[in-house]
């Protein structure tokens, strides 16, 4: 079986419309076929027979399950012995216990509780973490919060620590870190300035709700020709000098780390 990989661009498809299957698949890098928030839970039954016998690429794909907490969790394992995937998503994840105990599953542990936000220094040492990424909304309905966003479209200071400190936490382990989805499908001048700061901020990944918002993220998770060949400049000037200028420019071991993920983003 080829590798699982991830992709820039994420997207969250309802498990209970295989229909949508492929055309996810052509539209983003990754597909989140959704057991969870995606699906209603009379149809969950429906979404895990779905999930069986309508197998796609299981490299480019990740399942979101239910919480450990719940039954359906139980559920949607046992219909994940049934298939090809191997990396799951675990909704409200809370602690690295619960990411280990889905092994021998590949868990993209999502931080979208309060509880899981602060827990997120444990969850990634989990010794079977994909990934992590935050969550907004039910963040927000996890502290009795109404609204993660203020009237012009800018996260409450409560959201932006809780994607910070996901964010850092998974720099120091070593870990993926995916930024969350962008509601308005309508917005894509939004979005892209929203991946835009996600690229800039370190993040590998976000995740989409619509088909059209994947093509946006992942434009923005590419970088420039102009980006590319500074980059290609700096790392070929950091082989003779730790410091040195270019183009005017000091260029000294931080500058020389950007450019090599510029690097890594650009297409092979």
């Amino acid at each position: 079986m080829t590798e699982w990989t991830l992709g820039a661009s994420l997207l969250f498809c309802p498990a209970d419309r295989p229909d949508r299957y492929e055309k996810a698949l052509a539209a983003a890098e990754t597909v989140i076929l959704d057991l969870e928030d995606a699906v209603s839970a009379a149809r969950r039954p429906l979404a895990r027979e779905a999930l069986v016998e309508h197998p796609v690429d299981p490299s480019r794909v990740i399942v979101r399950v239910n919480p450990r907490t719940t039954a359906d969790y139980d559920e949607d394992l046992r219909a994940l012995g049934r298939t090809e995937y191997r990396v799951i998503m675990l909704a409200k994840a809370e602690s690295a216990r619960q990411v280990e105990e889905a092994a021998p599953y590949q868990v993209v542990a999502l931080c979208e509780t309060a509880r899981g936000v602060l827990a997120s220094p444990e969850i990634v040492q989990a010794s079977n973490l994909a990934g992590v990424m935050w969550g907004a909304e039910d963040l927000m309905a996890s502290i009795g919060g109404s609204g993660s966003r203020l009237a012009d479209g800018r996260y409450r200071d409560v959201a932006r620590y809780a994607k910070s400190t996901v964010l850092l936490n998974a720099a120091v382990a070593g870990v993926p870190a995916i930024d969350t989805v962008f509601l308005d499908t309508a917005d894509a001048v939004g979005l892209r300035a929203e991946a835009d700061e996600a690229v800039a901020s370190g993040f590998v990944a976000k995740a989409c709700i619509h088909p059209s918002q994947a093509a946006v993220v992942r434009e923005a998770f590419r970088p420039s020709a102009d980006e590319v060949a500074w980059a290609e400049k700096v790392v070929a000037g950091s082989t003779d000098s730790a410091v040195f200028l270019l183009d005017g420019q000091m260029i000294d071991a931080p500058l020389v780390a950007q450019a090599r993920q510029i690097l890594r983003r650009a297409p092979q």
